[in-house]
């Protein structure tokens, strides 16, 4: 077992715990969310709630005193061995040592499971990360964006989410127009042609490379076919060669 599902277990137990006072007459305000931390001094035990600051005030009493009274009426968990109130008003939890003893072959049998979640419960959710545009080579920021993509899939499938990874390919549009006109253009370039690059084209030199590499497998084959056809044919040869090198 995991510290988030203790937690979750402590923040229950306290919510019963109020629920139980109030019954009794004892506590007539409901509990508002309840948050399980980490004391400030770790000799006052593993886990805290200032649950009791929350309810004091509109329960006209002293947070300690209100404090004690939930504290009255807690139950438990199997892994906690004792709890302590301490001022101002905090509930603190200590951990059994046996329990934590046992801990260590829960770790070493689950291995790299230990730790995961069922928060997801098989919900899919999808995750686009990188979708690097095929018009132009890959930078820091494409790097960037597929670690962080990655690490948040692992992350959700192990909260127990189906995660898809989806990389969108945005091959269509204004700029494959600007990139096919601008790769014609330089591959007209590299056989010899006097061609001006199209006003808002690629201007990197990464599509004379480019060029270069198709007249290379190609030669002028592509100048022997109607414009609009080699446009085409050029189009798909380097959203190909490309995509290849993402």
């Amino acid at each position: 077992m995991n510290e988030l599902l203790v937690k979750q277990k402590l923040a229950l137990c306290l919510q019963q715990a109020v629920l139980a006072a109030q019954q009794q007459g004892t506590l007539v305000t409901m509990p508002p969310e309840v948050i399980i931390e980490h004391p400030q001094n770790p000799g006052h035990g593993d886990f805290a709630s200032g649950l009791a600051l929350k309810l004091a005030r509109s329960m006209k009493m002293s947070p300690l005193a209100v404090a004690h009274k939930i504290s009255e009426y807690l139950s438990l968990p199997p892994e906690i061995d004792k709890v302590s109130v301490v001022s101002p008003g905090f509930i603190n939890f200590t951990l059994r040592d046996e329990w934590l003893k046992e801990q260590v072959e829960t770790i070493l049998n689950a291995g790299e499971s230990y730790g995961n979640l069922d928060l997801g419960k098989g919900s899919l959710v999808q995750v686009e990360f990188v979708s690097a545009n095929p018009t132009g080579p890959l930078h820091v920021g494409h790097g960037r964006g597929a670690v962080l993509g990655s690490t948040l899939t692992n992350i959700l499938a192990a909260a127990g989410y189906l995660v898809e990874k989806e990389y969108y390919v945005n091959n269509m549009g204004a700029q494959i127009d600007n990139f096919t006109r601008s790769l014609y253009a330089r591959y007209q370039q590299c056989l010899g042609r006097e061609v001006t690059m199209p006003s808002e084209g690629y201007l990197g030199n990464y599509m004379i490379d480019l060029a270069q590499e198709i007249v290379s497998e190609y030669g002028n084959k592509l100048l022997n076919l109607p414009q609009e056809e080699a446009i085409t044919k050029i189009s798909e040869i380097g959203l190909e060669k490309m995509m290849a090198g993402i």
